[in-house]
């Protein structure tokens, strides 16, 4: 029977521990993350529902597409941030919180970029009105 024994796990194996860059790229990435969210993406989501509020709809705000993109822009950077926490390698985790910031860099962009081709496309309906009444108006 002692001879069985080294084939069986009797011992469980000690895991490496997560090195300290781990930590330290995980808590960097995270506080980038929060600032992004919270000093770039609400106040230009917040801006730019507000001047298609008091343009009256002149400037559109596509609404559920913003909403739409920042969800599954959150889950896949959550999801970045969750492989940056468990992997027992640096580089690996480095890897992960800089795709999980460039993303989050695009998700606050395509709001403005949204908005942008969107008040183009209206902006073409506008001119037509503004050169008639234009002409109404001198005559």
């Amino acid at each position: 029977m002692t001879a069985l024994r080294g084939f069986g796990r009797d011992r469980p194996r000690a895991r490496r521990p997560r090195p300290r860059g781990v930590w330290i790229a995980s808590g960097i990435g995270i506080v980038v993350l929060l600032a992004i969210v919270v000093g770039a993406f609400f106040p230009l989501v917040g801006f730019l529902a507000g001047v298609t509020a008091t343009t009256a709809g002149l400037v559109p705000f596509p609404f559920v597409r913003v909403t739409l993109v920042a969800l599954l822009g959150l889950v896949v950077v959550l999801a970045l941030v969750l492989l940056a926490l468990t992997r027992r390698h640096t580089v690996t985790s480095v890897v992960a919180v800089v795709f999980a910031v460039l993303l989050a860099l695009a998700v606050t962009a395509y709001p403005v970029v949204t908005v942008a081709v969107s008040s183009a496309d209206r902006a073409g309906d506008v001119w037509p009105i503004v050169t008639d009444l234009w002409q109404r108006f001198t005559g």
